[in-house]
């Protein structure tokens, strides 16, 4: 399968795998799929991180060199998958969030999600 993996669950993947549900764990192990990170996630970690938050420290281009060199394939943001958000209703308020799962239903992609809000989305999502 191909999934589109949420910010969270790849910085608890990164940071605190002890997070991880099992499904989550075995769903990143698997070799039968294949993993996608958006450029929306790196947009929402470079944020926190420039906000200097004593609760987030992470570095952007550290986290954008990992996912790369374990094998996630990186999505561009695109006017296009923007455009999807208008059809999304306004059940979850995250902006990249709601980017996220409009992504995944433009690229043909299931997002996983630790997120019970998006979770809750009909459509190609997985609550992992």
């Amino acid at each position: 399968m191909r999934y589109l993996v949420d910010t969270q669950i790849l910085l608890w993947a990164g940071q605190e795998p002890e997070r991880l549900s099992a499904a989550a764990r075995a769903l990143l192990a698997s070799e039968q799929n294949t993993l996608f990170f958006s450029a929306a996630t790196l947009w929402e970690v470079a944020i926190k991180a420039a906000s200097k938050r004593g609760d987030f420290e992470i570095d952007p281009e550290e986290f954008h060199r990992e996912l790369l060199a374990n094998g996630y394939i990186e999505l561009p943001v695109t006017s296009t998958q923007a455009l999807v958000l208008k059809d999304l209703g306004e059940r979850h308020k995250d902006p990249f969030d709601r980017m996220l799962l409009a992504q995944a239903i433009h690229e043909g992609l299931t997002l996983a999600t630790a997120d019970r809000i998006l979770g809750r989305y009909e459509g190609p999502v997985v609550r992992v």
